[in-house]
This record gives structure tokens, C-alpha cells and sequence, in this order.
């Protein structure tokens, strides 16, 4: 179990490498994707379905990893805030993007740096899993 959770784990920090490379690279396509955040309801249930499993990644592979606490505490941030996100309103959630997501735009290589720092955090942090 705490192999398959780090795992999904590896992947979500691979995913936050990619963005940053994409906001840097292809800033059109990375419009684009953020943009769609919300955009309707079958995106705004799988987003933080996804985010949700990825919470309980989080959770279970914290052990085994180099941050435990800090992975523990993040993936209960991330169970949380997706369980309700997921009891309110889609809606809500997509005025929430129409406000917040050109501010992400107008500074999007800050996105980009955030988004490369976390993912090299979670990889690294996922090393642990090579001592144990």
C-alpha cells in the first residue's frame, strides 16, 4: 500500500515539474489548463478527486518519507480541503477561479517557481523510500 501511495505521490511531484516547465515553455497551453479549473462540473469533480487521492497518497507514504510530518500534514490539508470542495456548490468553485486565475496569469513565472519548488520538494522528499 505505501509503495502504490508513493508512487501516485512521485507522479503529482513530476506533474507540479511539468507545469513549471509548461508555464515556462508553453506559456499558451498552461493558460489554457489553468483556465479550465472549474470550468465546469465534471472538471471541478475530478479535480479534487484527484486532489483527494492524492491527499490520501500523501497520508500513507508519509512514514516513508524524508518529511514525514511535513508529507502528513500536507496530505490532510489536501483530504480536507478537496472533501469540501467537493460537498459545495461547483459554482462557487468557478467564480473562485474567474477571480483567481488571471491573477495566477499575470504572474505566471512566480506560478512556475512555486509549482518547481513543490515538485522537487515531493520528489526528494520521496528518497526516503530508498533507506527504508
Amino acid at each position: 500500500m505505501q509503495l502504490a501511495a508513493g508512487i501516485v505521490v512521485a507522479i503529482f511531484g513530476l506533474f507540479l515539474i511539468g507545469l513549471a516547465a509548461l508555464c515556462v515553455f508553453r506559456s499558451p497551453a498552461a493558460e489554457r489548463f489553468l483556465s479550465g479549473f472549474a470550468a465546469s462540473a465534471k472538471a471541478h469533480f475530478t479535480e479534487h478527486t484527484i486532489r483527494f487521492i492524492v491527499g490520501a497518497a500523501f497520508i500513507v507514504s508519509s512514514p516513508s518519507t524524508i518529511f514525514p510530518s511535513l508529507f502528513l500534514i500536507f496530505g490532510w490539508v489536501l483530504v480536507v480541503t478537496s472533501a469540501i470542495l467537493l460537498l459545495l456548490p461547483w459554482r462557487w468553485h468557478r467564480e473562485y477561479a474567474k477571480w483567481a486565475v488571471p491573477l495566477v496569469l499575470l504572474r505566471l513565472w512566480l506560478f512556475a517557481l512555486g509549482s518547481l519548488t513543490l515538485g522537487v520538494i515531493v520528489v526528494y522528499g520521496l528518497t526516503g523510500f530508498l533507506w527504508k
